[in-house]
């Protein structure tokens, strides 16, 4: 069996729902005895714009899109969004089931063109802050991320 890529990618935001938040994405990619780590921070963000974020950024640093990759993340809202109501949005014009337009809707339909780019691509919903140790260090690139921010931004 040909060896796949594990990607896990997490995201986060600390004062959600407030103006002066702090939001990161962290992706960890394991291929082999290869690894890359790769985080981004934001502000005035939300926490599922950062779980997005780091999906489509864990897609966009895998250059061999014919490798198969397996993508873990901890957020529901991601899993079950690109896996499932992606295909009822699409279908009934970017409207969610209470009639109002899909939110973040600019990301969605950036991670679907990542999506389309992968012969053999697929997702998994895994605990977060649990055992699984790529999980657990795509969540630790969000908190340094986010650390690393806060800091320039205190400066």
């Amino acid at each position: 069996m040909a060896m796949r890529v594990q990607a896990f990618c997490d995201g986060g935001c600390r004062n959600n729902q407030s103006d002066k938040n702090i939001g990161g994405w962290g992706v960890y990619l394991v291929w082999g005895s290869h690894d890359k780590k790769l985080y981004g921070a934001a502000v005035n963000t939300t926490n599922n714009k950062m779980e997005l974020q780091a999906a489509i950024e864990a897609l966009r640093a895998i250059k061999n899109k014919n490798v198969g990759v397996d993508l873990s993340m901890d957020s529901a809202y991601v899993y079950n969004g690109i896996t499932k109501w992606i295909f009822g949005w699409q279908k009934n014009g970017w409207k969610n089931s209470k009639k109002q337009p899909v939110a973040n809707k600019d990301l969605w339909l950036e991670l679907i063109a990542e999506k389309k780019r992968f012969s053999d691509l697929a997702f998994y919903k895994v605990e977060g802050h649990a055992d699984n140790e790529g999980n657990n260090m795509a969540d630790a690139l969000v908190n340094q991320a986010m650390d690393e921010l806060s800091a320039s931004m205190a400066k």
